[in-house]
């Protein structure tokens, strides 16, 4: 297997507050539970964001793709294949949507793209994108590469608030 799962920390959590993917759901942080989410599917998981994380590329600041770029760049350089991406505020995944993205790359989930599979020899080609500082959504990246979108069979829990963790 040589997926490396990352999962992307190094947002500013700004609509939550304070840093969410230490917030604790149940009796872990919401880091974990989204690690768990694809740990079975790869051969390492690591973090990118945040201090102790792997660097978003090219710079902090640049929003999921930057964090998305940083995660091509370490796969890339540890001879991984591609990378399956999740957002630390996503703790729980409908049954089957991991093996539904894992089943074609690049792909990511329509409803939460930041969920994907991406080839690691496309980062350079996001270095590219992210040079021109035009459209730094996820979902345009992905449209530009030709990614292909797949449906969530139900809503993903998404936490971007304190009430949205509290609904959990």
């Amino acid at each position: 297997m040589s997926i490396l799962g990352a999962v992307l920390t190094g947002g500013r959590s700004s609509r939550f507050g304070s840093n969410k993917a230490v917030a604790i759901l149940g009796d872990r942080p919401l880091v974990a539970h989204a690690r768990s989410s694809i740990a079975p599917y790869c051969a390492r998981v690591v973090q990118v964001g945040g201090a102790d994380g792997v660097p978003d590329m090219p710079t902090p600041g640049m929003g999921p793709l930057g964090g998305i770029a940083g995660a091509l760049d370490y796969a890339a350089s540890h001879r991984f294949r591609c990378v399956l991406t999740i957002g630390c505020d996503m703790p729980h995944l409908p049954d089957g949507l991991i093996e539904a993205i894992l089943r074609r790359e690049p792909s990511y989930c329509e409803d939460a793209p930041v969920l994907g599979l991406w080839p690691a020899a496309l980062g350079a080609q996001l270095m590219a994108h992210l040079s021109l500082g035009q459209d730094r959504s996820v979902r345009g990246w992905a449209r530009a590469i030709g990614a292909i979108p797949i449906a969530s069979p139900q809503p993903i829990a998404n936490v971007n608030t304190p009430a949205d963790l509290a609904a959990l």
